[in-house]
């Protein structure tokens, strides 16, 4: 059997590019390597609970074309993140806005705010930042920097604040307004029933074999199609030839509670250094659940090594000089379609995600 497309990976760049083939009169074969679709935004029903087993999945966007698109799928809620941070005893909103100056500095006006963290950065005489530390002072001062920034940027670095670039922060969000919405984007929300509605139905009518890992079969499955949308690593399609491309991986400690509510919030960030885990997510305030149990996810930061799911390409300028080199031979490959986070090697949010496989199959089909 022959197909047009034979397309590696499951998750929403290959649905999505399947979707659109399908609907152009193409032949589509789908493979992943998982034992089901939907790639990291997949949902696992536990307790009647959607939870987001690859971390939280927040849809947000400002494009409106990516917003029709995935809603033709599913109806999306209400939903706000509005995300809380734990330091120590202490409680604050995020992203940095008028409740957490207030709660931190007892104050009231914007005025107020400014001027307190004018004064800390002038204080701190940094002129040329050598670092991420001296980068993020210079923003925002001190107390906002060690109790919301250090021990949690640590933790999903693997390493101290003075040992990583200072260009990895070149601003940060400070709002002087009493506004909790973590984006500013104009679309927001949670598919209601999960991201897996979506997937599903992007996929209706396609051929998809799971369990399938492409480079164990690479030659047989090549020859199955005219061409291929590749979704995988980019180095390792590549054979690592350029060398290899390094993430920040992730683990979670799934648990389900005997209590209805856990900790009142869908996330909740844990800043400290010493707290393990970067944060806790509480899965049916995503869907504003009402079910007599409730399920946590303690989400940890990892050193990463090839075998492991990566999760957040490091894009450094090391990391980037190589990815230069693969994007180039990747330009050379009539037959091959490369997208998705992992074959662009950029941490995409969904709707860039969408966004970009929506633009590869107008290119491709159009």
């Amino acid at each position: 059997m022959k197909y047009d497309y034979l397309i590696v990976g499951a998750g929403p760049f290959g649905a999505t590019f399947a979707y659109f083939a399908k609907k152009a009169g193409k032949k589509c074969l789908v493979i992943d390597k998982r034992d089901h679709v939907g790639g990291n935004i997949y949902c696992e029903k536990v307790e009647d609970i959607n939870v987001h087993k690859y971390g939280a999945h927040i849809f947000h966007t400002s494009n409106k074309e990516v917003w029709d698109f995935v809603n033709q799928f599913a109806e999306f809620n209400r939903y706000t993140n509005s995300p809380v941070a734990v330091y120590k005893d202490e409680l604050y909103n995020l992203p940095f806005n008028m409740n957490t100056f207030s709660k931190m500095w007892n104050i009231k006006t914007p005025a107020q705010a400014k001027a307190e963290i004018a004064r800390q950065i002038a204080d701190l005489n940094i002129t040329e930042p050598k670092n991420l530390e001296e980068q993020a002072l210079k923003l925002v001062g001190k107390d906002i920097y060690y109790k919301l920034i250090k021990g949690y940027t640590e933790k999903q670095w693997g390493r101290s604040a003075t040992d990583i670039p200072a260009f990895i922060i070149k601003r940060l969000p400070v709002r002087f307004t009493y506004d909790n919405n973590y984006f500013n984007d104009k679309y927001q929300g949670i598919p209601i029933g999960g991201y897996n509605v979506i997937i599903e139905k992007l996929l209706e009518g396609i051929e998809i074999r799971l369990n399938i890992d492409y480079f164990a079969n690479r030659n047989e499955l090549d020859s199955l199609a005219d061409k291929i949308v590749y979704t995988g690593p980019i180095d390792r399609f590549f054979a690592y030839c350029h060398g290899e491309l390094q993430y920040r991986g992730l683990k979670f400690e799934h648990e389900v509670l005997d209590t209805d509510n856990y900790q009142g919030n869908a996330v909740v960030n844990y800043t400290a250094r010493e707290v393990p885990y970067t944060r806790i997510i509480e899965h049916k305030h995503f869907e504003f659940g009402t079910q007599e149990k409730t399920v946590v996810t303690k989400e940890y930061s990892s050193d990463w090594k090839q075998g492991e799911e990566p999760y957040y390409p490091i894009n450094d300028e090391h990391n980037q000089e190589i990815y230069q080199k693969y994007k180039l031979m990747a330009e050379t490959q009539d037959k091959v379609i490369f997208g998705g986070r992992l074959a662009e090697y950029k941490y995409y949010d969904m709707h860039q995600v969408f966004e970009s496989a929506i633009n590869a199959a107008k290119k491709e089909l159009l």
